[in-house]
């Protein structure tokens, strides 16, 4: 009898392990079902490269570039605000920090994390936008910097806490070695500490890079909404998936707009398909470093 309760309970968790593969597999499925019928009307170049983005007009036109690079233009914007703040909190935290300060920040990092996107939209239209808009006299404070510095912020609690992960698993004695040898604790951290936790360090930088990339309410909340491409970080843009959450709700299912939503997802999907393959090898390469298995 209780040789089947274990083959139940092996059984019971290995089809729970092997679910979430099944789920990636039937996204996978329907992006590729739904996007790829977008290239019989449009070439993969056209769509691709294409300066204009107009699927409603007559004729339509579909071309993604001035999505993309709406995209790039964001999350670069996020990288320059969570990188800093994230690595920084993270070397705070875990080597300067002492333990008061530590129950303090720690949780405050946590509760940046559980705040909902939709929030930091809100934030963002109420507070960050206008406050831009006055700062640089613009028009319109909705624009790609405004969505770069509250993505930055959202993707910072993910940053910092990969980060302290990294910089958790350098052994003491790397820190005892350098002290030993006469330096100081400024020489340790930036000599000895981040070069031995520099993977773990870029992995988190890769995982903010999907985090600030995949995001959609905030986007399309403070981003501004306009499909050309951006010359600055002070122009309204729509990045690609801003522009799948504006437009899906009146897309006529099976139609050309549909199918390049799909496409753009599929698009998305790859980039951060990649990204995180990217910061896996990273995490194996920091894991061999250190001579840590798995």
């Amino acid at each position: 009898m209780a040789r089947v309760k274990e083959k139940a309970i092996r059984w019971t968790l290995a089809a729970l392990a092997f679910s979430s593969l099944i789920f990636l597999v039937g996204i996978i499925i329907v992006l590729f079902k739904e996007g790829l019928p977008i290239f019989k009307a449009v070439r993969p170049g056209d769509f691709i490269f294409g300066k204009f983005w107009y699927p409603t007009y007559d004729p339509p036109e579909f071309g993604i570039f001035p999505l993309i690079m709406a995209s790039m233009w964001v999350t670069l914007g996020a990288l320059c605000v969570c990188v800093p703040l994230g690595v920084g909190s993270a070397l705070y935290l875990n080597e300067i920090a002492g333990f008061k300060q530590r129950s303090l920040l720690k949780p405050a990092v946590e509760v940046l994390a559980s705040i909902p996107s939709v929030v930091y939209g809100f934030f963002g239209m109420v507070v960050v936008a206008p406050f831009v808009q006055n700062l640089l006299k613009l028009d319109t404070g909705l624009c790609a910097l405004t969505a770069s510095i509250i993505l930055g912020v959202m993707a910072t609690p993910t940053v910092c806490s990969i980060a302290e992960d990294a910089l958790n698993c350098v052994p003491n004695s790397f820190r005892e070695a350098s002290f030993a040898v006469g330096a100081n604790r400024w020489q340790t951290l930036t000599q000895v500490v981040i070069p031995a936790a520099g993977s773990g360090i870029s992995t988190a930088v890769i995982l903010g890079i999907s985090r600030a990339i995949g995001e959609t309410m905030t986007v399309l909340m403070v981003a501004g909404g306009s499909a050309v491409i951006p010359k600055s970080f002070l122009d309204p843009v729509r990045p690609m998936t801003s522009a799948i959450a504006a437009e899906m709700g009146e897309a006529p299912v099976g139609g050309l707009h549909y199918h390049s939503l799909f496409a753009i997802a599929l698009i998305l999907f790859i980039v951060t398909f990649v990204f995180n393959i990217i910061a896996e090898l990273v995490s194996r390469k920091f894991r061999i470093r250190l001579g840590q298995s798995g």
